[in-house]
C-alpha cells in the first residue's frame, strides 16, 4: 500500500475503494513499534525499519502507521521479508503530506503506532512450487513484490518495474540482473523506454504465468487490458491500487 490509500485486491475486474484516511479509533489492534533504523532510497523514497516484535505476516499485507499527536494512519505494504527479524516498510514523501514528511523526520530510537497486518494481496505456497509469477509495479509499488522474493526466495520470477529515471530503481541489486526489467519514461539508461505498458505490448506474454500488478490505477487499467487482450485469462491477474 501507498502512503494515499488502497483497494482491496481481487481478481481482475473487481476491487473496492477504501478511504486513505483510517482512523485509530476505529482500529482493531494496535502496538507501539520502536524505529530501528530509516534509509534513505532516493530525494523522496525511503525505508522504516521497525522491532518486528514477533508480529507475525503473510507476504504481500500491509500494515497501518501512524504518529501519537495524529488521529489517523496511513496504510502500507509490507517491504521485509516473512523470515526477517524486522518489519520495513517503503515510503514516498507527498510534498506538503500530512504523515510522510513527519515519517521521513523521524530517528531510530522514536515509536509508530502499528495496525495490522492487513490484507488478502498474497500468494498461495503451492503456487510457488508450481507457477511462474510476473510482477508488474510502477514506483513504491514494488513493496509486496519486494516482500514475496524475499519470503520464498525459490520462486520463479520475473519482475517489470516503471520508474521515471534509472536512478529510481529500487534496491535493484536485491533482485537477479535476468529478473528485473527497468522500464524509464525520462531516462534512456533503463531496460527499456517507456512505460510498463509499453514493454508488454511489445513483448510476447507467457498464457500460464501468474501476473501480479501493483502501482497506480492508470497503469493497472492499461496492463490489464493489455493482458485481456494478448490472451490472459482473467483469473491469473491480481492487482494492488496505489492512489
Amino acid at each position: 500500500m501507498n502512503n494515499l490509500g488502497f483497494a482491496c485486491p481481487t481478481q481482475a475486474g473487481n476491487f473496492i475503494k477504501i478511504n486513505f484516511y483510517l482512523f485509530i479509533n476505529l482500529m482493531s489492534e494496535k502496538r507501539l513499534l520502536e524505529i530501528q533504523k530509516i534509509r534513505h532510497l532516493t530525494p523522496t523514497v525511503f525505508t522504516i525499519c521497525l522491532e518486528r516484535d514477533d508480529i507475525k505476516f503473510k507476504a504481500g499485507q500491509h500494515i497501518g502507521l501512524g504518529l501519537n499527536e495524529y488521529p489517523y494512519m496511513r496504510e502500507y505494504s509490507i517491504y521485509s521479508g516473512e523470515n526477517d527479524d524486522y518489519l520495513e516498510v517503503l515510503i514516498k514523501e507527498v510534498k506538503d503530506g500530512t504523515l510522510t514528511p513527519k515519517f521521513k523526520a523521524c530517528s531510530a530510537g522514536e515509536k509508530l503506532i502499528m495496525d495490522g497486518p492487513t490484507g488478502s494481496f498474497v500468494v498461495k505456497p503451492d503456487s510457488v512450487k508450481r507457477d511462474k509469477f510476473y510482477f508488474i509495479a510502477t514506483g513504491t509499488g514494488i513493496s509486496p513484490f519486494h516482500c514475496f522474493i524475499r519470503s520464498y526466495p525459490e520462486m520463479n520470477y520475473q519482475l517489470i518495474h516503471g520508474v521515471k529515471f534509472v536512478e529510481e530503481s529500487i534496491d535493484r541489486d536485491e533482485y537477479a540482473p535476468d529478473r528485473y526489467i527497468n522500464c524509464t519514461t525520462e531516462d534512456p539508461k533503463g531496460d527499456f523506454r517507456g512505460r510498463v505498458g509499453q514493454y508488454l505490448a511489445a513483448n510476447p506474454v507467457d498464457p500460464d504465468g501468474l501476473y501480479y500488478l501493483c502501482g497506480s490505477g492508470k497503469m493497472i487499467y492499461e496492463v490489464n487490458s493489455i493482458l485481456q487482450n494478448k490472451g490472459i485469462a482473467p483469473h491469473r491477474i491480481f492487482w494492488e491500487i496505489y492512489f
